[in-house]
């Protein structure tokens, strides 16, 4: 099992969202290197969900549904995610940058990608972080 980090913004589709429509398809991303990284997800890989804007949190823990697939006619993708379980505790970007063992985590180094790999080692790192 592969560990992600997908951010998304509260207002527009937050994490109850996610819960309540029982999973939904992640499209529309247009970055290429986050496209690889979804390109790389497995079926039963778990994902950080990750409130970005005004929350800045990652919120709650989501299951990889179904791996890539066309999203659209110029090589995009989409997996289908679907909620795991909501964290026992939020943990702020602040946490995570003050987090010695977090220092090269792949969200602080590019903070603007959508989709970035989390390590095995950070994975445990922001469960302990999390109460989980």
């Amino acid at each position: 099992m592969a560990y992600w980090l997908l951010k998304s913004e509260p207002d527009s589709y937050g994490w109850d969202d996610l819960v309540k429509d029982g999973g939904t398809e992640w499209d529309g991303v247009r970055n290429h290197t986050a496209a690889r990284h979804l390109r790389a997800m497995a079926v039963d890989d778990r994902a950080l969900f990750y409130h970005s804007g005004k929350d800045k949190a990652a919120v709650g823990i989501a299951r990889i549904a179904r791996a890539a697939q066309p999203d659209d006619d110029e090589g995009w993708v989409s997996v289908r995610v679907e909620p795991d379980q909501p964290l026992p505790r939020p943990v702020t970007l602040a946490t995570m940058k003050a987090t010695e063992d977090l220092k090269d985590m792949a969200m602080l180094r590019q903070s603007r990608l959508s989709v970035s790999p989390v390590t095995d080692a950070e994975w445990e790192v922001v469960m302990g972080l999390a109460g989980q």
